[in-house]
């Protein structure tokens, strides 16, 4: 009984490794992608606050569905919340929508 104990423990540990490394393998961040940008994130929320004349909450570096990557700012005016798309390398909104009343961004059109 024990070593059927043992055998199992080191299949466990094995397999555990081995998703460890692979997800080491796949895991990323924005850091490289957003070096690419032409234009900063701060300008990029400036550009959306312009936009929808309000004041930004949340701002993120995002790869889309398309694989292109821009940045996705959350802009609160007045009542009203939009999600502001910024193309990273000219600085223009490329989309804005109103977002509906959630507490993410999940689901938006704009995503």
């Amino acid at each position: 009984m024990n070593k059927l104990k043992m055998i199992v423990c080191v299949a466990v540990v094995m397999t555990s490794a081995a998703a460890l490394a692979d997800n080491a393998k796949t895991a990323s961040n924005d850091a490289g992608p957003i070096a690419q940008a032409k234009i900063s994130m701060g300008a990029a929320v400036a550009a959306a606050e312009k936009h929808a004349n309000g004041k930004a909450v949340r701002a993120e570096y995002e790869q889309g569905k398309d694989g292109r990557w821009a940045y996705d700012v959350e802009v609160t005016s007045g009542t009203d919340v939009f999600d502001v798309k910024v193309d990273p390398d000219a600085g223009t909104v490329v989309a804005s929508t109103k977002d509906a009343v959630d507490s993410d961004d999940e689901g938006d059109k704009a995503d």
